[in-house]
């Protein structure tokens, strides 16, 4: 049975739990940046290691922080 080597599973470390963070707040934009692509994306749950209810405070802090003109849309890409 010769096949590729298994690879050990290393869980994401939670971002917010690591922080003690319970609420997320859309003024706290240095959290918000590092939930953001260097384009202005929000980053994906799988890429982020956040639980879906975290996952949704994020990205609706960052949409409520970026009608505040306190971050960046994303890039259109036109130019």
């Amino acid at each position: 049975m010769a096949g590729k080597p298994q690879r050990a599973f290393k869980r994401k470390v939670n971002p917010l739990h690591a922080r003690r963070v319970t609420e997320v707040d859309w003024k706290d934009t240095a959290l918000l940046r590092t939930f953001i692509s260097d384009r202005g994306k929000i980053r994906a749950r799988r890429v982020t290691g956040l639980t879906p209810q975290q996952q949704r405070q994020v990205a609706v802090a960052i949409r409520n922080a970026r009608e505040m003109a306190l971050l960046p849309y994303p890039n259109a890409g036109r130019g």
